[in-house]
């Protein structure tokens, strides 16, 4: 099949650098892995009375409510969390995107895919309240 020694030697080569660099890919793919679990976003309210962690899935694992909530309408508390989380989901999906950049590149198509997962996720929801819900 390969007629000289040549072109038998550059496709083995080919073949190398092939499995090189998905060796490559598999290993920064496993290091993203490990960072992105140990991800928190962490965010506080401007009054400084509400303080919330979020994992690195978006899920809220702290919430801290300074005494001061104590003496403000409930309504106005729980507004507070909800925006809070939500900020706390942005400072998430900035660590995500710096982490993501940083071990794959700017430029890396699986970075994006992930970003914009987390995108679609954590990003602002801006459909309208489901009453039903």
């Amino acid at each position: 099949m390969w007629t000289d020694e040549a072109a038998l030697d550059a496709a083995g080569r080919r073949l190398d650098e092939w499995e090189a660099a998905m060796a490559d890919r598999a290993a920064r793919a496993k290091t993203l892995s490990s960072h992105v679990q140990t991800l928190t976003g962490t965010a506080t309210s401007p009054d400084r009375s509400v303080q919330v962690t979020v994992d690195s899935s978006g899920l809220l694992v702290d919430l801290r409510l300074d005494e001061r909530i104590r003496h403000q309408p409930s309504t106005q508390t729980a507004r507070q969390i909800m925006e809070t989380t939500r900020a706390a989901h942005a400072d998430l999906l900035r660590r995500l995107t710096e982490t993501t950049t940083e071990t794959l590149g700017a430029d890396d198509p699986t970075g994006h895919a992930i970003i914009d997962s987390y995108q679609r996720r954590l990003g602002p929801d801006e459909s309208p309240p489901d009453v039903q819900r």
